[in-house]
Formats: structure tokens, sequence, C-alpha cells
């Protein structure tokens, strides 16, 4: 984030069809509601509202479990309010896991020990143990940035042994600097860093003595390395006199020391609408995928260790709509998106932040401040409410952990309108909660309710409801709300939670919940999958998932199987789930994704160079080569882009076409033949766009036949 809010003080610092088939699910589902508990429908009975959106949610397709840390903010030390008992009494109640210290940018002018940070402000009171104070107080941990712009591994060492040895604060998650990239080494220079070489090559030479001091001291705790976000500058951009972009270099020497990395999310900059930042972050998961296949390239098979966490996110870095409803619906949306693609930990950006550009949002006064709690400052002679008043940020938060809590798994839901997101976690007592936020501003949505392996009781659910006029989030009086239908207000939220019909779910089967599946053997066709066995089982069952659909694809007595006949280049997640004797199954294992390669005895070989890159363009070079017995005259090249804004702009020595994510290339005019044997090569290059991440194609194609790839 630049620093703008970090260094210094701060400164006023086609839907018929689908709703058609969900109406005949709600005429089933109406008889377990209390609406029906009377008999059959009268002419007095009331109609149910004909839906314009469809949810489906699958408990059968697990995404992962909520972590403790789930849920976190961060806490600057210029914050004079970081730790008025009212902060953790608020985080507190929404489930807050995690709390990060000293402040972004300012981690790296910090020295712990004399709690200064020169050419900064300290707020008093802001002391490293006053803020242990306010996360014991939570119930949280704190995630710690040590001193990587003026600090040393001996300094950091320190802390670790303050904290963890003399007062037995037992702070889990230590980065090493905050936001490194941005110290110069590409044009753009926010974060202080003292270092002659301001490579990622010397920062990752840095990761490694830190770890190093830091484990001696206590050997348990997690050091986390800082990474840019695919798709975010300077991803991909590779400096004079290095030989990979920051992300590659740094993962290629680090991945043996390090428990985690450390990326930051902001949706644009101050002429961002309220609506492109909740529709950006739909590039969330494909960015967070593109994160995962880095350290997966590096870590190979220790990948799974190695955890990702969003340590800053916030809609913008210096406009409004800031403290607004639509940050609030933004806030919902962007913890469950994060979490539910793989990360461990969110951290909103901040705590508190102070008062900024003043406008009308829906309405209300919006204060520009990044916070979630009010600061009490002012803009000109605009004013902030009481310090520690929440904003909306802070009850999108808080509607997350109405949602799910430690423990609990997260399950696929996908939602038929672009305007209405929904999230649903699977309580480990076997109830279902479902959040539905609606980010229409004018429209309320009613929304026909799916579900795939869970059975709704009669019994009313609960509803908890953020909307418009409401003070907090609000329950809604039993009985208003059915299983199979719910109307949501205008930007608005509410969590759905129901309980299984007796006899069904999960919990009915005898069965455990198997392990994580691990790909144990990955071919261009074919894949083999191993886990750990469940207590109870009698069978297993493989599904693989397709948004919040899943259909079968293995099925094992043991605890391994071997998937055939898969596309190559192709990407696939599946969840393994046990059956007991019954043939009752239980919950699914957490996610495993995979992506298949291409055939080594291939009659053709594609080598794909990316020669250079600036963020959002790149230029690449494709050489083909021939590799069968005879020469090749009139030749295509196919292949499809892993994401949708993904697109070849220009290109030469071929012709290019492209549609939707496929780009077919044709030789060009007067090329001779394609030898044999691979005696010569077809060499073209092109200038490519991408919005988002820019990951490699899996695949290409000579003539339709699949090619080995270098």
């Amino acid at each position: 984030m630049p620093p703008l809010h970090r260094l210094g003080r701060p400164t006023g610092t086609g839907l018929r069809p689908l709703a058609r088939a969900a109406a005949v699910l709600s005429a089933a589902l109406a008889l377990l509601s209390p609406l029906s508990a009377a008999g059959p429908a009268s002419a007095a009975s009331p109609v149910a509202p004909v839906a314009d959106t469809v949810v489906r949610v699958n408990t059968q397709a697990a995404l992962g479990r909520l972590s403790d840390v789930a849920r976190g903010v961060n806490a600057a030390i210029w914050d004079s309010h970081m730790n008025d008992p009212e902060v953790a009494t608020l985080m507190k109640a929404a489930d807050v896991g995690a709390m990060r210290y000293p402040g972004g940018s300012y981690a790296d002018i910090y020295h712990w020990e004399t709690h200064t940070a020169p050419g900064g402000y300290v707020a008093p009171g802001t002391g490293f143990d006053a803020f242990m104070g306010t996360v014991r107080a939570t119930g949280a941990q704190p995630i710690l940035i040590a001193n990587y712009g003026s600090g040393t591994p001996e300094e950091a060492a320190g802390w670790v042994r303050y904290a963890n040895v003399t007062k037995d604060y037992d702070a889990k998650y230590w980065e090493i600097g905050n936001e490194i990239y941005g110290n110069g080494h590409y044009g753009s220079g926010w974060e202080h860093d003292e270092h002659e070489d301001k490579s990622p090559r010397e920062y990752a030479r840095q990761v490694r003595a830190y770890a190093a001091a830091m484990k001696a001291v206590d050997p348990t705790i997690k050091i986390g390395a800082v990474l840019t976000t695919p798709g975010h500058w300077p991803d991909g951009v590779v400096a004079e006199g290095d030989a990979g972009d920051w992300n590659h270099t740094v993962l290629s020497q680090v991945t043996d020391v390090i428990d985690f990395v450390s990326v930051h999310w902001y949706a644009g900059g101050s002429d961002t609408s309220a609506q492109d930042a909740m529709t950006r972050l739909t590039r969330l998961p494909g960015e967070l995928r593109e994160v995962r296949n880095q350290i997966d390239r590096y870590a190979g098979a220790d990948s799974p260790r190695i955890g990702i966490a969003l340590t800053e996110i916030n809609t913008n870095t210096g406009g409004a709509r800031l403290t607004a409803r639509p940050n609030g619906l933004f806030a919902a949306d962007a913890f469950m998106t994060a979490l539910e693609n793989g990360v461990f930990n969110v951290d909103w950006w901040n705590t508190h932040n102070g008062a900024g550009q003043i406008t009308t949002v829906d309405g209300e006064t919006d204060y520009g401040d990044m916070g979630m709690l009010s600061s009490g400052g002012c803009t000109g002679d605009v004013c902030e409410p009481a310090p520690n008043t929440p904003f909306h940020p802070y009850y999108g938060m808080k509607m997350t952990s109405e949602l799910g809590t430690a423990g609990d798994t997260m399950v696929a839901a996908a939602s038929s309108a672009q305007d209405v997101s929904a999230h649903a976690v699977h309580r480990r007592d076997g109830r279902l909660s479902v959040l539905l936020i609606n980010k229409n501003p004018d429209a309320a949505r009613t929304v026909d309710l799916e579900y795939a392996g869970f059975v709704p009781s009669a019994a009313a659910p609960e509803v908890s409801r953020y909307a418009r006029g409401d003070s907090g989030i609000t329950e809604v009086a039993a009985g208003e709300t059915a299983a199979s239908q719910v109307t949501v207000p205008p930007y608005a939220m509410l969590t759905v939670t129901l309980t299984p019909r007796p006899g069904t779910g999960s919990g009915a089967s005898a069965a455990g919940i198997p392990g994580t599946p691990k790909a144990e053997a990955v071919t261009d066709t074919t894949a083999r999958l191993s886990w750990d066995g469940a207590q109870g089982a009698a069978r297993y069952l493989v599904q693989e998932r397709d948004g919040a659909h899943t259909r079968l694809v293995g099925e094992a007595t043991g605890t391994s199987v071997t998937l055939r006949n898969l596309p190559p280049g192709s990407t696939h997640t599946v969840n393994v789930l046990a059956a007991d004797a019954s043939g009752r199954l239980s919950a699914p294992s957490a996610p495993l994704t995979f992506t298949t390669g291409t055939p080594s005895d291939a009659a053709c070989a594609v080598t794909y160079h990316r020669d250079t890159s600036w963020g959002n363009g790149f230029v690449a070079t494709i050489t083909v080569r021939n590799l069968s017995d005879t020469p090749i005259t009139g030749w295509t090249v196919d292949w499809d882009w892993p994401t949708d804004r993904q697109s070849v702009s220009s290109g030469w020595n071929a012709a290019f076409h492209q549609t939707g994510r496929h780009v077919r290339v044709t030789e060009p005019d007067g090329a001779g033949p394609l030898a044999a044997d691979g005696a010569s090569t077809a060499s073209f290059g092109f200038v490519g766009a991408n919005d988002g991440p820019n990951p490699d194609p899996t695949a290409f194609r000579l003539n339709g036949s699949v090619c080995s790839t270098a």
C-alpha cells in the first residue's frame, strides 16, 4: 500500500430456467417450513414471490476450514486509540483472531526495544506490551512484522526472545518486512530500505538470515516472506540485472525456510467506484491461485506446508467510499472470497486510520477513512463520530463471524445473479449457514435456495441481517424466512442458519472425514491421488468440483485412486468423502487442486518464453519443433489462456486470432515446411495484455496434436 496512510501521522489522516427449476425445489422444501405445518395451501395461504436469483449450496464440496486466525485487523503505532478497551471488546465480538503490528510500512522504520520509528510519529500507549494486552483481551494472536528496512536479523531475534521467552506471549507469526518490493528497485519507492542492494535476490538472502536467527531463539515460530500479488504492480516486472521478477526470484531461494507468504490486495485507486471495487473481487480467486501455483513450482511436495496470508485488504488506497455501506458489503465478500480460495488469514487495513476526503455515499457521510472504527478525527469542519464508533466495514467483517468460526468447513455456494454474492459454511455441529450479499443499491433480491448434500429440518432458520436502518447486525424474527427462499433488501446482507433434518447429513455417517488428498503422480492424462483413511469408512468417493456442482470421478475401498483420461494441461479440484457400511457419506476432505502436464513423447515440442512484463502487459516468444518423422507443410498452433483477462494484442512472424480464451496462430505466408525430427523450428512472438494474473498457458497443440512443453 502506498505511503499516504502509513508514513507520518495521518492527516485528517438468463435466470428464468433456473428460477423454474428452483421453484420446483422451493415447493418441496416449503413442506418442511412452518408456513405449511397446518396442511395443504388454501386460497387464503400466502403465495411465495417469484425468485429472481437462485443460490445453490453443496456441502459435499469443501473449500477448506476456517483457521483460528481467519479474521484479522491491522494495528498501527501512530494510532492513539489502538489500545482503547473498546477495541478489544468490539474485535472479540467479531471473532477477530489476528492483530497485525506495528502498522504496515511503519514496520520498516520501527525498533521494538526502544519503541521508536525515526521519521514517523509514535502515539503514546502503543508499545508492544500494551498491544499484547489488547491482543490477549481480544483472544487473538499477534502477527508481527520484523523490521527489514532499517533493522537486522539480530534485532528481530531479540524481539522473538522478548516476546516468547521473556514474556511468554507465544507469538507465532512473524513477517520479514512489509511491501519491500516498494523500496525503489522498480522505480517507485515508498518502503524504507537501507540495504545497498534492494533487489529481490538480496531480500531472499536476508529472509534466510532472519529466519535462521529468529528460529534459533524459538524454532516453533512461523516465518513469512513478502510477495507481490499476481496482476498487481510490480508483478512480472524484471529490473535491470535481475534474472526474474520479485516473486520468482524470492520463492526460488526461500521455500525451505519460510512457513507462509504475505500478500496485499486493494481494489483500485481513488477513482474506483463502489461497484467497481466489488466487481474486482471476482479477480481475487485467480490471483490467489497463481500465488499457490508459484509456491507449488518452487516448493514442490512441500508446498502445502506454506500458507498464504492476505495481511492487508481494503477497497482502495486514498479515495472515498471507505466508511460507507458499500465497503461493508465489500468487507464481508472479500474476507470470505479470500478464505475460500486458500488463504488462512485476512487482515483489514486498518483498525483506525483517520479522516480523509469527505463525500456522501448512499445518503451517508463517507469520511474517506480506511479504518474499521472511527478515530474521531476531522477533515476541515467535518468530524467523525466518537472514537471507536464502528463503520460499515466492521459490520461486514462481523457478519462473517455469524457464518462460521474456527474449525468450521467452508463449502461451495454459487449465485445465478452477478449482484448477489453467496458464501456458505457447514458448521461442526451439523448446521449450515449461508451468507447472501445484495450489492444492488436499488432493488431487493428474492433468492431461492437449493441444497446438495444437506436436507434442512422443518425448524425455522435463524437469520441475521445488516441493512439500511439497522444500527448493527439484527436478528430477524423466527418464521419470517423459510429454508427455501429469502428476500435480501437492497445493499444488505443476510446470514441464514439451518439445522439438518434428523438422521441426515454427514453427522449421521459412522465414517470420519478423510485426510486431504495428495497428488503423488500426475502425468498428461492421469493422476494418482492418496489420502489418510477415515475411521469407519467402507469405501471412498472422489468428487470433482465445478462451482457448486460436483461429479463422481473415482471410487476405492483403499486410500488411493488413479484418475484416468484427463485432458493434458487441465486443472482439477477434488474432495474425498468416506462412506460407512450403510452408504452414508461423511463430510468432505479439504480440497486438492492439481494440473495435468503434457506428454513427454509427443510428436511436437513448444517453448513458451515471457521476454518481458510490465504489470498489465508482456512480450512473449513461442518456438515450435516438429518431432515426427514427417515434415509439416501448413501449421497451426492453438492454446487456451488460463484466465479470461489475457489476450494477444499484436504479433509477428504469424497470423493471430483469439476467440474468448482460445488463441489460434497460423503460419505466415511463404513459410516453408516444418522439418521432421526437430531439424528446424518455427518461432513467432506477440505483445500480450493481462488485467490481473498472467499465468502461462498449460498446453499447446500443433495441428491438433498436444505438444510437450519445456
